[in-house]
């Protein structure tokens, strides 16, 4: 049952995600705590713009345009701004925190379903399925030296990035039984044992691992962070596995390492992203590339709502919320 004196509440996001993200059911739910300004979400501030100085709780979504300046003067009384998707930096910058407004993010519920990929392909690349599909699709079966690379058994993995996402990787690695290597300048080394894994320098990371799975955030150090010196590092038969940030890697210098065969790609985020239509590594038979989507498909994006909505009904009832983020880590989140 709605309260008497619900904050007054907007949600702004892309039309097209926000029917997945906020159901019919979420949104009757977050309307106990909320006095709702639009009966649903809108994708900009300028339709509305006749009720931002009402604005006390704000939610956003893929699509929700900068909270620049001129924003935030036309909602004076914002309070919170609850982000029911992952990354924050697109639509949040230190004007936010600078007016004391807090800010959450849904990315713990986005993590498990991108940890849920990472482990996939890794086990399925692991076996080189993706290109005996292929073969297999053109009439041909695997023989026994082909099979020669495939499989887990003893394989090292290397993960960049002790994100929320890569702990989580680290810890599933783990009890499935894998050598984990890590690699991140913010980690702890008795944190890193404590996940069981040992933390290396990159270089070294890359030298070792059979797999390298990357969970990094995109920063100016971290662009181009695997690039053709540290891709020709990888053992022979190596992996990669990149479910991050595409401007992780360097696209053409991996297109080259591909395409002689001595490695394969794993790409559910590329640089630029989309690749351009007839790019070669569409076409590479040892690289699998997916549009992004590793963290939300489907009832996934229900989720997040759910999460956001959580986080709501948190804040009106004075308690804390779960996934709020403080001004000193804007700049180290992906």
């Amino acid at each position: 049952m709605s309260q008497p004196d619900r904050p007054a509440g907007l949600i702004v996001m892309s039309p097209p995600a926000a029917g997945a993200v906020f159901p019919a059911d979420l949104l009757i739910r977050l309307d106990g705590s909320l006095r709702l300004l639009t009966p649903g979400p809108v994708g900009g501030f300028d339709a509305v713009a006749g009720v931002l100085s009402e604005v006390e709780i704000l939610l956003t979504g893929w699509g929700c345009p900068r909270l620049d300046d001129h924003v935030l003067d036309a909602m004076p009384r914002l309070r919170a701004v609850v982000h029911a998707a992952g990354s924050v930096k697109l639509h949040v910058g230190p004007e936010v925190f600078a007016r004391g407004i807090a800010v959450s993010s849904a990315a713990d519920a986005n993590a498990e379903p991108v940890v849920d990929f990472t482990l996939a392909v890794l086990l399925l690349a692991g076996k080189r399925a993706f290109a005996f599909a292929r073969r297999y699709a053109e009439g041909r079966q695997p023989t026994f030296a082909i099979n020669e690379r495939a499989g887990n058994d003893g394989r090292v993995i290397g993960v960049v990035g002790a994100s929320r996402i890569g702990r989580r990787v680290i810890v599933r690695l783990r009890a499935a039984g894998f050598r984990v290597l890590v690699n991140d300048p913010h980690l702890d080394p008795l944190d890193a044992a404590a996940l069981g894994a040992e933390p290396v320098g990159l270089d070294e990371l890359c030298r070792r691992s059979d797999v390298l799975t990357l969970h990094a955030p995109e920063l100016p150090e971290t662009v181009h962070m695997i690039d053709e010196r540290r891709l020709a590092m990888l053992p022979d038969g190596a992996i990669v596995i990149n479910t991050a940030r595409g401007a992780l890697i360097d696209t053409e210098a991996l297109t080259r390492a591909c395409a002689d065969g001595r490695i394969d790609a794993l790409l559910d985020v590329t640089s630029p992203e989309p690749l351009p239509a007839g790019h070669p590594l569409f076409a590479l038979p040892n690289v699998w590339i997916t549009p992004h989507l590793a963290g939300v498909q489907g009832t996934e994006a229900r989720r997040l709502g759910a999460y956001a909505v959580t986080e709501v009904e948190h804040l009106v009832a004075g308690r804390p919320m779960s996934g709020e983020i403080r001004a000193d880590q804007l700049a180290v989140l992906a």
